[in-house]
């Protein structure tokens, strides 16, 4: 062996050539025997045999060969030019590219007790080609189920609030759980994202009913505010106006600018206040007057 870095031993190519050899010496003698009939067969048959054995796989893929039913030493072949023998070696070729599915719409009961219906859209990855093939028949179909059930049971430990305004921590959640069960079947889950949370109609009207109070809430406060403020600035004027006589005049003089400005056939002249003042006293004195002439010529 060969020591690496503190706390990390190194495994040499001589123990990795050990286990090929083990391996091979696992076989029976009616294996060897096939194995070396085979070979003639190949090498009497040739050119013709070299289009059966000369196989070609993509930068995107990987083969994985199985001799007698027992994987071939070296693990996956490729990119690039591998050879089989005809007869007792079989391939299977592997997509390394990352696929994406659509999870169905799950029917889910949430933690405060309301029926949603969820999708999700999943992005994974096959990141060892020889595990995806000897660990799991279908890694593919198998994830499709895995995230199926992983989506519900996420999603059930949260509450509706939590489903529409945190959809980036369960996508995070649903993307390491998923990772950490599809890891022995070789598969590299890259993304999770939620991408619908659908309401049954009668919460939908619900929850418009009561974002539509909210808002008209809103609106009166608003409203009343502005009363408020409109009624402090109204107090402002009256004192500024209370303290110079000639102000009220000026407005007067304004008011009847604008009436005028709207081209309206009646105009109502405001007639002042201490005009009836001074007025007052004089119809006061005329009124205690008229008693004594009348008392007078009788």
């Amino acid at each position: 062996m060969e020591e690496g870095p503190p706390g990390r031993i190194l495994v040499s190519k001589t123990e990795d050539r050990d286990k090929e050899i083990s391996t091979l010496g696992e076989y029976s003698v009616c294996s060897w025997i096939l194995t070396i009939l085979s070979y003639i067969l190949v090498f009497f048959t040739l050119p013709l045999s070299a289009c059966l054995c000369i196989k070609v796989v993509q930068e995107y893929e990987r083969a994985v060969i199985f001799r007698l039913g027992r994987l071939l030493p070296g693990g996956a072949r490729g990119p690039g030019i591998f050879f089989v023998i005809p007869c007792i070696d079989s391939y299977k070729k592997v997509d390394l590219r990352v696929v994406s599915f659509d999870v169905p719409p799950q029917e889910i009961l949430s933690k405060d007790s309301v029926t949603v219906a969820v999708d999700a859209v999943v992005y994974f990855r096959i990141s060892n080609a020889t595990v995806s093939v000897t660990n799991v028949e279908d890694a593919s179909r198998s994830t499709k189920l895995l995230a199926q059930t992983t989506l519900r049971n996420i999603l059930g430990t949260r509450t509706l609030a939590e489903m529409l305004s945190d959809r980036e921590n369960i996508s995070h959640q649903m993307q390491s759980t998923l990772d950490e069960a599809t890891d022995p079947w070789g598969v590299k889950v890259e993304r999770v994202e939620v991408k619908d949370v659908r309401l049954p109609v009668q919460l939908q009207r619900a929850m418009a009913a009561e974002a539509e109070a909210t808002r008209e809430a809103g609106a009166k406060v608003i409203a009343a505010e502005g009363e408020q403020k409109a009624s402090r600035a109204l107090r402002e004027a009256a004192e500024v106006i209370a303290e110079s006589p000639c102000a009220i005049q000026l407005r007067y003089l304004q008011t009847l600018n604008s009436i005028s400005a709207e081209k309206n056939s009646t105009i109502i002249f405001p007639f002042p206040i201490e005009l009836l003042q001074r007025l007052l006293p004089s119809q006061s004195s005329s009124s205690a007057s008229t008693p004594k002439l009348v008392d007078k010529m009788a």
